[in-house]
């Protein structure tokens, strides 16, 4: 790539050849990126196949951001899930590229962004709010050309003025693309490198399990406020952040990634298998203090299969899959709205009566979020016949929100806010309500890689290891989200009074928890090729 005054783009994902750079976001919270070394390369295939492994980070939309020729972005995106977007036609008219997380200091960069960078913002985004201090950041070296020198002071100074969590890929077009993560290294990215004939194929992704797919090894984490550029000729890795405490998400490995993903060194399915050994040792003490014999153990599906069965195994019980999955309707813990997610439950799930009836059942689920899933859940078991039905989890009760990205961030949503155990079992309808201990949760997860000594336990805790979350600030974000709830549903009745979805789609629902939002980013003017021909 030539090296002219750049242009740059933060997005979700990315995919980059020589001569052509694609990239994709999924809901905010995976993010993809590929150099390939073969400037003639059939790169689009790729790259949706690596976003379809990362669908399960989310299901609200997708997206793609290509820079084509002369430095000019495309995009093509939609609300769906990657399958119903990315057709042949649609990624043969991209040609180009582009991170994810959330800020919490947001109202105090928009401040500077107005009076002192005088830089105007079109949406609620993060990203272009990061974009735009990383922007004027390079724009202090007051040059016409910028060498990575200047590109790693400015990603270093960005840090020190946006506090949050994050994990970005961005291109700068004649430049090259870029990586980083957020100094305390909540949200997880890495890369990995692929050895052809004619030279390196290099990956960004989240989760390692997109670098296993594709033939990728040598798979390593970005560090914590570390940053990474990637050109036609060369990698440099450059530490840009003062040392933080290294902080990574705990509720990863708990729900959100993959069984077969690697974060931070750590397997995600053997955490998985260890919390599982745990959480039998504190089911064995409460049953004996309650004097109740179980007949079964039961996971709900999928998350909590590895848990279970190790579980089972470790107290001698016998374990069954009593519920049958259907596979086509999404997970219901990210499906929005809570009249969505109770209605799905059902049909996401079968209860075999053959493994219930007259039996005390013990399920094992990942985590009790909204209660939701789990009240129909209980209530499904019952209705086949369980004669008691107790719920044991593989993490703490989660009383407060995650503002780092992961869309739970309203207290008054989350059922065990405010309640005692016995509460929460009374409000699931559930016989007894079994938690696995925070001390029990972090062991599971550190007895893999020794050296992470502190995670993100926020959800658990309610305190943040970024500071700056206060009272004001969870009001707020709470705010947001009920307008976001509101101006949702009032669109969704649109579509019942002779409104089409895509007429619905069209229209931009501007809202923020900090995220960036589907429609918003129209305004910025890059031309979205999906609506021009669907």
């Amino acid at each position: 790539m030539d090296r002219v005054q750049p242009r740059i783009l933060f997005k979700q994902l990315y995919l980059i050849t020589k001569r052509k750079i694609i990239s994709s976001p999924v809901l905010l919270c995976g993010i993809l990126g590929l150099l390939l070394h073969d400037p003639i390369a059939d790169a689009a295939p790729e790259i949706c196949e690596g976003l379809s492994l990362l669908q399960h980070r989310g299901q609200d939309a997708c997206g793609v951001v290509t820079c084509g020729p002369k430095g000019r972005f495309y995009q093509c995106k939609a609300n769906g899930m990657v399958r119903d977007i990315f057709d042949s036609n649609s990624i043969s008219r991209l040609i180009g590229g582009m991170g994810n997380g959330n800020l919490i200091n947001t109202d105090e960069l928009m401040r500077f962004m107005d009076a002192s960078a005088h830089r105007h913002i079109n949406t609620a985004s993060d990203s272009e709010l990061l974009l735009n201090i990383f922007a004027n950041n390079l724009q202090q070296t007051g040059k016409f050309r910028i060498n990575e020198d200047d590109i790693f002071t400015a990603i270093g100074g960005m840090m020190e003025q946006c506090k949050g969590a994050y994990a970005c890929v961005a291109m700068i077009a004649g430049f090259g693309i870029i990586a980083f993560r957020d100094p305390n290294g909540i949200r997880p990215v890495g890369m990995g490198v692929r050895k052809t004939s004619s030279g390196n194929d290099y990956l960004f992704a989240s989760e390692s399990v997109v670098a296993d797919a594709s033939g990728f090894g040598e798979w390593e984490d970005v560090k914590p406020g570390e940053a990474v550029i990637i050109t036609r000729s060369s990698l440099s890795r450059r530490q840009v952040a003062k040392a933080s405490t290294f902080a990574p998400d705990i509720f990863e490995y708990v729900y959100f990634a993959r069984p077969d993903s690697v974060l931070d060194g750590i397997s995600v399915y053997r955490s998985r298998m260890a919390m599982g050994d745990a959480l039998a040792e504190k089911v064995r003490t409460v049953l004996e203090e309650n004097h109740i014999e179980v007949d079964v153990v039961i996971p709900v599906p999928d998350t909590s299969r590895v848990a279970a069965l190790n579980l089972a195994q470790k107290l001698k019980l016998p374990y069954r899959e009593g519920f049958i999955k259907n596979r086509y309707v999404g997970r219901t813990f990210i499906m929005p709205g809570q009249q969505m997610r109770k209605k799905n439950v059902r049909r996401k799930l079968n209860a075999m009566a053959l493994e219930f009836v007259d039996k005390v059942v013990l399920l094992v689920d990942d985590s009790i979020v909204r209660g939701t899933t789990s009240k129909e859940i209980i209530q499904m078991a019952k209705d086949v016949g369980a004669k008691k039905v107790i719920v044991a989890s593989c993490a703490p009760p989660i009383r407060y929100p995650n503002v780092y990205g992961i869309d739970m961030p309203s207290r008054s949503e989350l059922v065990a806010h405010g309640r005692t155990t016995e509460e929460i079992a009374t409000a699931i309808g559930a016989d007894l309500v079994i938690f696995q201990s925070l001390p029990d949760l972090e062991e599971s997860v550190r007895s893999l890689n020794s050296s992470i000594t502190t995670f993100d336990c926020s959800v658990f805790t309610g305190e943040y290891v970024t500071g700056g979350v206060t009272e004001e600030y969870l009001q707020h974000l709470e705010g947001l989200r009920a307008d976001n709830m509101r101006t949702k549903a009032a669109l969704n009745g649109m579509v019942g009074l002779g409104t089409s979805t895509a007429e619905r789609e069209e229209k931009p629902v501007v809202v923020s928890t900090g995220n960036p939002v589907n429609g918003s980013d129209d305004v910025v003017g890059l031309h979205n090729t999906w609506k021009a021909t669907h």
